[in-house]
């Protein structure tokens, strides 16, 4: 079916207006009905969040979306044009999207009263019915509301005391459809005031014009708690008139972060190479954030954004993009070593407090890593400090008992490394060497394989190295970067030495 092209052929289809919030909420009873995702790519909301933001659109309510930084907020705002009209027409060149059948605007009823059912009309794609401000301190009247625009006068010769003179400001160019303020503590309190009356009257004024212009929006706002003392505040008679204020949070599982990093992350590289990254290196990767956010050197009120493991995972990948480039190979494995990439990446978006600053936060990086890894490794291995049954190794031991005795299964291991044995590895080191050398541990690669489940031999040899930093991890082995090289030692040699070397010196 053709689209009518003017107000008349409009009229004669019986064309029925209805305002953005009655619009929505009928749109959302629709997809409601027939079962339709209503908030694609919105993870980990489905029993807290959504259900709110449902409940106030079925209400008709302007919003404000409360919660820390990387919670979704600005995405949750521009999804909400998914439950408007495909498309509503509007009278060409009105600047304000003005309803064909009763404009408010000056220009748009002097040009039906020269036209009438003439006046074409265009239809408006719900995409620009979208507007959106980031709130700053420089934010201005005339840059929400509009002003005088001068020039245009003088081009027109207009006299500055009609109408056409006004400059319209986003929120009337956003009429007929949603308007989002974002951080809005940070707008200064006058400009707030300013907001007043759009919220509850729905209409603006212009300088000294009387022109009373109805708007009918749907006017939302995002806030980040820690902004209502750091930089601003929200002014009671604003915060009294948004009709709901709905939080937002953290993904509550490792499942759901894994999603969403999933979702928004790049990992499809074209660099020829194929990259693997096990499914336990990306747990790791996860569980840095949410070691973040209950550690002691991070600023909590400042929140840890999901950004951070979607930058971790991002740089991770990239060193694997290197190291195919330095050695040529056509399949990468990601390795523990590898996770030192992540460093920039998260430290770049956490705030410390006063002791993480004094740790540094290149080492309160390694020390998140560490905790993620240890949680991590504690789901697929039995604990290092716990004894556990195993069988006898020689036959004779086993006519002894056959039952089998109490020891660490990790004692092939760290008998191994107590004969002054060492183990060195990089990020840039070829695979056959890597490989070789993680090998020559005594029973490493048959605990590995006993507890965790691998595909090929370099997902075993990352496995290996996975099983090593555990130990590590859990004060079993000694551990020592030095530049761009990664060394394991047996812990009770690694602290008789550094004891050897304080005698030394006082010796001196």
């Amino acid at each position: 079916m053709n689209q009518a092209r003017t107000i008349g052929e409009l009229k004669k289809r019986e064309y029925r207006n209805f305002s953005v919030k009655e619009e929505m909420r009928r749109n959302l009873i629709r997809m409601r009905k027939k079962g339709e995702e209503l908030f694609p790519g919105i993870i980990g909301y489905d029993r807290t969040v959504t259900p709110a933001l449902e409940n106030a659109i079925l209400s008709k309510h302007d919003f404000i979306l409360l919660g820390l930084r990387g919670q979704a907020k600005s995405r949750i705002l521009r999804e909400l044009i998914r439950f408007l009209d495909k498309e509503i027409p509007v009278i060409v060149g009105c600047p304000i999207n003005d309803n064909p059948i009763h404009p408010v605007c000056v220009p748009c009823k002097e040009l039906i009263a020269e036209k009438g059912d003439k006046v074409e009309i265009e239809w408006l794609p719900r995409e620009r019915r979208y507007g959106e401000k980031l709130a700053t301190p420089d934010v201005t009247m005339a840059d929400l509301i509009g002003d005088i625009d001068p020039v245009k006068a003088a081009s027109e010769r207009i006299a500055l005391s009609d109408e056409r003179v006004i400059n319209y400001g986003i929120i009337p160019r956003s009429n007929r459809g949603i308007f989002a303020i974002n951080e809005l503590p940070d707008l200064p309190p006058r400009i707030q005031v300013g907001l007043l009356n759009i919220l509850q009257e729905s209409d603006v004024q212009i300088r000294s014009f009387t022109v009373r212009l109805p708007l009918d929006l749907l006017i939302v706002f995002t806030a980040n708690p820690e902004d209502y003392t750091n930089r601003g505040n929200i002014i009671t008679p604003l915060k009294d008139r948004l009709d709901a204020q709905i939080m937002t949070h953290y993904p509550k599982t490792l499942e759901d972060a894994k999603k969403i990093t999933d979702q928004e992350a790049w990992t499809k590289r074209d660099g020829g190479a194929q990259l693997i990254i096990p499914e336990y290196i990306q747990e790791i990767v996860e569980r840095i954030a949410f070691e973040a956010r209950k550690s002691d050197y991070v600023d909590q009120s400042s929140g840890i954004s999901a950004r951070v493991s979607i930058s971790a995972l991002e740089s991770l990948y990239s060193n694997l993009e290197r190291r195919a480039i330095v050695t040529g190979e056509e399949k990468v494995c990601a390795r523990i070593v590898d996770l030192q990439a992540t460093i920039p990446a998260v430290t770049g978006k956490i705030e410390l407090v006063y002791e993480g600053e004094q740790e540094g936060a290149f080492r309160v990086g390694k020390f998140l890593i560490g905790r993620a890894l240890k949680e991590v490794f504690s789901n697929y291995f039995p604990d290092p400090h716990r004894e556990i049954r195993t069988p006898k190794v020689s036959p004779t031991e086993s006519k002894k008992s056959p039952q089998g005795e109490e020891r660490s299964v990790y004692k092939p291991i760290v008998d191994w490394f107590s004969k002054r044995n060492r183990v060195q590895i990089s990020d840039e080191m070829p695979f056959k060497e890597y490989a070789e050398i993680l090998q020559k541990v005594d029973g490493l690669k048959e605990i590995t394989t006993q507890f965790l489940p691998v595909k090929g031999k370099e997902e075993l040899a990352t496995a290996m190295e996975f099983t090593l930093e555990g130990l590590c991890q859990n004060s079993i082995l000694a551990k020592e970067d030095v530049e761009d090289k990664t060394s394991y030692r047996d812990m009770l040699m690694t602290m008789l030495g550094g004891m050897k070397e304080k005698e030394s010196f006082f010796e001196d």
